[in-house]
């Protein structure tokens, strides 16, 4: 008997339909990928097997069971949200039992001492280099990651697990470490239910694939029975080109950005340069200092030495309102804290950027200007929405990423710092953000590129520098370089090697 069964689930709202007559088995011992294009209706189908919606038709059974007259058969499902969801105020060990009576500690929820016992088995397990009292917001990132996936495993009743790309904050060995926790999990006869776009992952782990597209269920097959260019045609519908490559086109021109042993908070003595038309790609484990050294060159944090230069000129350092007016931004990996006003529309995301575009005669903003420009950059960077009123946060990753690269371009900007531009988009839409980028780079825009992915550094960027421990180690032509050697430069094990 399957754990969970969905049987001709649908799924309605105004003007959509979400999901339109999907059936699916979740079987015990089985890892289960639940694979689709951004806005195929993966997250609306999680949410209905984890009861935050009910189903416009269709049954749901767990463990065989009706689900809407028992409710408490939805705590036999675990579920880890892409996003992170922790409390940053709290501790560890609070973060890992909360909610209480689901873990079955609240008996411990006086007694610190034995919480914080309790916790040191998954931190152990997950092999999370923290301390139970450690305050969350004082931990990295990918340790957050890991503590958000330990926590749904204390679940008392769980039998199944929804891990919504679960990797996409951790580094090389993280990942290894994870997997070895999936293949313990699935051997102990529970169910994973695993949502990545990566597809070495996919094949890494997953035992039998579920396809939607546009709200529908394509195709259930075992793994090995497909390869990647079967299951990227299953998921777009079409032959994707995926050893296309997208560096720019235009010889490197005049150099831009001079970088000139610059420090701060997570690196030390950087040096590096960028020229016009050039995609400068930077490879890095969590932690590294990639992200850090992108944002002190933009003002969002503060150098403690060494100078940058624009076009020539002595750069102002820590003033993000000065690199945002003279032509330098910075693009965050995380979209929903950094990136986007989650609860207003596309025109008003868009439009904070075009204001003095908008204005009347009377200084006023016009609608009518304003919707026009929004308009047209939703045509020109093929933005897929209903409507540019729509909330952004409802739009797929890919098309929030689209509107924050047309938000950005519309000031015009000289240098373009892209920090994991594609995190948690599918193969597809990452193949569209690769084009614009290539496109603004043929059109005389620099641009950097900080990704964790290598096949991306190498399908976009002319050459890669490698960090390691706050420190540059590594410039690679990307020509003549294959992922093995990046992955040893960026792991501290390769030798320092320059163009």
């Amino acid at each position: 008997m399957p754990l969970i069964e969905a049987r001709n689930i649908s799924r309605r709202f105004p003007g959509v339909i979400a999901l339109n007559d999907v059936s699916l088995n979740i079987e015990a011992g089985q890892v289960h990928i639940l694979a689709g294009e951004n806005g195929a209706g993966k997250s609306t189908l999680v949410k209905i097997l984890t009861g935050a919606y009910a189903p416009s038709s269709g049954s749901l059974r767990i463990d065989g069971e009706d689900p809407t007259t028992r409710p408490g058969l939805f705590d036999r499902i675990a579920y880890v949200p892409q996003e992170l969801s922790l409390f940053e105020h709290m501790t560890v060990a609070e973060n890992l039992f909360m909610p209480f009576d689901k873990s079955g500690t609240a008996r411990y929820v006086i007694d610190r001492a034995m919480l914080n016992m309790a916790a040191r088995e998954y931190i152990e397990r997950f092999e999370i280099h923290v301390e139970p009292e450690d305050l969350v917001k004082n931990i990295p990132v990918a340790d957050r990651q890991l503590l958000q996936i330990a926590r749904a495993s204390t679940r008392r009743h769980f039998k199944t697990i929804i891990l919504d790309e679960p990797t996409s904050s951790l580094t090389i060995r993280e990942t290894e470490r994870l997997f070895g926790i999936i293949r313990q999990l699935r051997e102990r006869g529970h169910a994973v239910v695993f949502i990545s776009h990566k597809m070495e992952e996919i094949f890494a782990l997953g035992d039998v694939v579920t396809v939607l597209r546009n709200g529908e269920l394509v195709a259930t097959r075992p793994l090995a029975d497909l390869d990647v260019r079967g299951l990227i045609r299953l998921m777009s519908g079409e032959e994707i080109e995926i050893d296309r490559h997208f560096q720019p086109c235009h010889a490197a021109g005049e150099t831009l950005l001079v970088v000139d042993r610059l420090s701060g908070y997570r690196f030390r003595d950087v040096s590096f340069s960028l020229r016009r038309h050039e995609i400068l790609g930077f490879a890095g484990l969590v932690g590294a200092g990639r992200s850090e050294l992108m944002q002190t060159i933009f003002g969002y944090l503060k150098a403690s030495g060494g100078s940058v230069h624009v076009n020539g000129r002595p750069w102002k350092l820590g003033d993000t309102h000065f690199s945002t007016r003279h032509g330098v931004l910075y693009l965050s990996e995380e979209r929903r804290l950094h990136g986007i006003l989650p609860l207003l529309g596309v025109r008003e995301n868009v439009g904070v950027s075009i204001f003095d575009r908008t204005l009347n005669a009377l200084g006023v903003i016009s609608r009518n200007k304003e919707r026009t420009a929004v308009e047209r950059l939703v045509a020109d960077y093929e933005v897929k929405t209903a409507s540019i009123d729509k909330q952004i946060m409802y739009l797929s990753g890919g098309n929030q990423q689209k509107v924050i690269i047309g938000r950005a371009m519309s000031g015009q900007p000289t240098i373009l710092i892209f920090d994991e531009p594609t995190k948690g988009i599918d193969v597809k839409t990452k193949a569209e953000i690769y084009r614009l980028m290539q496109r603004l780079a043929e059109e005389g825009v620099g641009i950097i590129l900080v990704s964790s992915d290598m096949d991306e550094l190498r399908k976009c960027a002319s050459r890669i520098l490698t960090m390691y421990h706050g420190t540059v180690n590594g410039e690679f032509p990307t020509a003549a370089t294959s992922n093995q050697q990046l992955v040893a430069a960026i792991l501290g094990a390769g030798e320092k090697t320059h163009e």
